[in-house]
């Protein structure tokens, strides 16, 4: 075959139309889910995974599909896994009050000039942290073992092959609808949404404090995919939070309270109001220890990306190994270039329409260097813990504060003095307007060296990877603000001018929009980031310690921070499923076929999240149309205790049922 011919085949089989068509289908409907999912739970899951799953389901019935090409589809989809974290930081300028809405143009060119800025920053990283490093990349890896499983020939089909794949679509469609059909019961009342209880204690039942387990199969999930490590991390966090920071708290400053006398609003406007900010500092730390891990591995992969660039440029390019063309170093310059006029364009008009043009050039300039040196920092720290702990629950929260906190600082001390007294509630909306364009770089380094990584494992052209990623972030930055916008009519975000009792909690957002408030306007109380930040070094050290001293037990900083700086509500399910993961992958060890039984299980818990969540987004829809905030409730108030103990008994059988299913479906 001719080395033209040649190159035509592997266009045919790796970057194909429609690989592209099936990829950007898989994106919206991801997308949607993601966001809805992560403004009520505060996590949002990799879809790198089902996607494969439902890429091979659907190429398997066309001629000349390859294990590059369900690659490519899975690349392109996992778009909705990562650019859909900017929920984390835009819903802010609607809890301020800042925005009533989602402006598409504005959202949309925060979300694509970010997302695409992240494809460049993370291209000269690969080497560093994919290629270059044993970082573990839990799902990367997983999702290259699906691939793997279900990719025979079409020619010599491989029964086993085919048989797992059709396991492995059975294990995500059977997920989705359970999680779906629980969903909607939960919404008709018959089925409590959590489990919780809440109690006063101390002479004067001043202190309170409590547990509340959400009855969610998407965060039973999540629990399974970050894996035993990370859970048991969350549940130290969760203990150290409402074990003990809640009581303290509520006994030092009971004038806090609306309520004094209801246990549950004392213990969680002592986490608002102190527990939260604590948090906080554990995270900030945490992602500061892995940029100061980074430095060495990130210099390493910038000198093989430039070694790669003098390869091309003496005409040798093609002696390079396929696994190792990225896209030139010279285009990546150009593009991220040019990803800086609409971000300079942005920044200028947002400063002019809110009363800061007596700052605009120091605004626009010093906002354009803010963005080029930070996003390349946090793609450092989002890629090194992507690949350390899952992309599903790597530091995105923490890198926000991060930012946020830089911005506004910067903005105090070089701005504030030159604008008029009555401006600071437009630097506050400023700070975060900036910290979401950072943040959308943040969110696609996320999951891209994931992708990356799964693509090392299937032997695919990384510079086709990077190519498809910036499509899926064109499509994911149109789906996202329609979505936004109907979340926020339908229920508002928490602690917003119209947030509904059914108020979207977006702890992330509600955090970060605080925190620059505080900084802008003096009012933060560092001491508790102080403290934050003591638990996050102790939690650094102890990691460390086990790192050294133990063969698989680990404490990542980031999950204790996660578990302070989370309500209970999102914790401790997904420590349920941490635990519930953990057994059923050391029972699947004892099995003939240990990887391809892990492998359901990965599926069946990505199928009950994209289940819930895409129901999550319907009923949204339905809140919005039809006025009601429980338009298809079928019992009243009166059915709560009922309601808790059978959804409670139904959930604990469903789980049952399903994983010993498993175990069932691995054997057919």
């Amino acid at each position: 075959m001719n080395s033209s011919s040649e190159h035509e085949s592997l266009t045919l089989k790796e970057l194909t139309i429609r690989g592209l068509i099936l990829g950007i289908l898989i994106t919206l409907l991801f997308t949607a889910a993601n966001v809805y999912f992560g403004l009520k739970a505060g996590l949002t899951f990799s879809t790198s995974i089902p996607a494969a799953v439902i890429s091979m389901a659907i190429l398997r019935w066309l001629k000349n599909s390859s294990i590059q090409e369900n690659n490519i589809v899975q690349t392109v989809a996992s778009a909705a896994g990562t650019l859909s974290a900017i929920i984390f930081v835009l819903p802010g300028l609607v809890i301020l009050g800042f925005w009533s809405g989602f402006p598409f143009w504005m959202s949309f060119g925060i979300c694509v000039t970010g997302g695409i800025l992240g494809v460049m920053y993370t291209i000269p990283l690969r080497r560093a942290l994919v290629t270059n490093s044993d970082l573990p990349y839990p799902e990367g890896v997983a999702c290259a073992e699906v691939l793997k499983v279900g990719s025979g020939e079409e020619e010599d089909p491989d029964a086993e092959a085919v048989e797992a794949k059709s396991a492995g679509l059975k294990a995500v469609t059977v997920g989705g609808i359970v999680a779906a059909i629980f969903y909607v019961i939960v919404q008709t009342k018959v089925f409590a949404a959590s489990l919780s209880g809440y109690f006063g204690f101390g002479s004067d039942r001043g202190a309170a404090t409590g547990f509340d387990f959400s009855l969610s199969f998407a965060l039973l999930a999540i629990g399974h995919l970050v894996g035993l490590s990370v859970g048991i991390s969350m549940l130290v966090g969760a203990i150290v939070g409402w074990g003990w920071l809640v009581p303290m708290y509520s006994i030092i400053d009971p004038g806090t309270f609306v309520n004094p006398g209801s246990a549950p609003d004392v213990a969680h406007q002592t986490w608002e109001h102190y527990v939260r900010y604590i948090g906080a500092g554990a995270i900030g730390v945490a992602a500061i220890w892995a940029l100061v891990k980074l430095v060495k591995p990130v210099m390493v992969g910038l000198a093989g990306a430039m070694a790669a660039a003098r390869t091309r440029k003496a005409g040798k390019g093609d002696t390079l190994p396929q696994v190792e063309r990225d896209m030139p170093i010279g285009i990546v310059t150009a593009i991220t270039v040019l990803c800086l006029i609409p971000i300079a364009y942005l920044l200028w008009h947002f400063a002019g329409i809110n009363g800061l043009t007596a700052a605009m050039s120091t605004l626009v300039i010093g906002g354009i260097i803010f963005v080029v040196i930070l996003s390349f920092f946090v793609s450092a720290i989002c890629g090194y813990m992507a690949g350390l702990i899952g992309s599903s629950n790597s530091p995105l929260s923490g890198v926000g504060i991060l930012v946020v906190v830089l911005a506004a600082l910067l903005l105090l001390v070089g701005v504030k003095s030159d604008l008029p007294a009555d401006t600071g509630k437009a630097l506050v909306a400023f700070a975060l307007f900036i910290t979401s364009v950072v943040f959308a770089v943040a969110s696609i380094a996320n999951n891209n060296l994931q992708d990356l990584k799964t693509g090392q494992l299937v032997h695919a052209t990384p510079w086709k990877q990077q190519f498809a990623l910036v499509i899926g972030v064109i499509a994911g930055a149109v789906v996202i603000p329609p979505v936004l916008d109907l979340l926020a009519q339908a229920y508002g975000f928490a602690g917003g001018p119209h947030a509904t009792e059914n108020a979207l909690p977006s702890p992330q957002a509600g955090l970060i929009s605080a925190l620059a408030r505080g900084v802008i306007q003096s009012s933060i109380d560092w001491s508790l980031i102080g403290i934050g930040g003591a638990i996050g070094a102790a939690a650094v050290i102890l990691d460390e310690v086990l790192a050294r001293t133990t063969k698989r037990l680990r404490m990542p900083p980031l999950g204790v921070g996660l578990g302070i700086y989370l309500p209970t509500s999102t914790t401790l399910m997904v420590v349920v499923g941490a635990i519930v993961g953990w057994w059923f992958n050391r029972k699947a060890n004892r099995k003939s076929k240990p990887e391809a039984l892990k492998q359901l299980g990965v599926l069946l818990a990505s199928g009950l999240i994209v289940g819930e969540s895409i129901l999550g987004v319907i009923f949204a829809a339905a809140v919005a149309f039809s006025g009601s905030s429980a338009p298809i409730a079928l019992v009243g108030e009166n059915f709560a205790i009922p309601a808790i103990a059978i959804g409670a008994i139904v959930f604990i059988l469903t789980v049952m049922v399903l994983y010993r299913w498993l175990f069932h479906l691995a054997r057919d």
